[in-house]
């Protein structure tokens, strides 16, 4: 289905969603669904997603920010008070 190496952090969620988790700074882990015709805006070089979280038991706060290339490939990824979790260890 994908034709290119996936991603280590971000999982498809069919062809119009994507998958991401992240841990804050208390280990709790959150995971949210990114959605391409709601969360994602396009920018001149592809795609860009920011994303404010709170995490429901601990109230930590992170900050998430992907941008894509134009076949929505992540390029970059940043978390501010966290981390993202790989997909290997969901």
């Amino acid at each position: 289905m994908w034709p290119f190496r996936q991603d280590p952090h971000v999982k498809p969620e069919g062809p119009l969603a994507f998958r991401v988790r992240v841990r804050t700074q208390s280990g709790e882990v959150v995971e949210l669904r990114l959605s391409k015709s709601m969360e994602i805006s396009p920018t001149e070089e592809g795609y860009y997603v920011r994303k404010e979280i709170v995490a429901p038991q601990s109230l930590d706060r992170a900050v998430l920010e992907i941008w894509f290339d134009r076949r929505y490939r992540p390029v970059r990824k940043n978390v501010e008070g966290g981390e993202l979790v790989p997909i290997r260890e969901w």
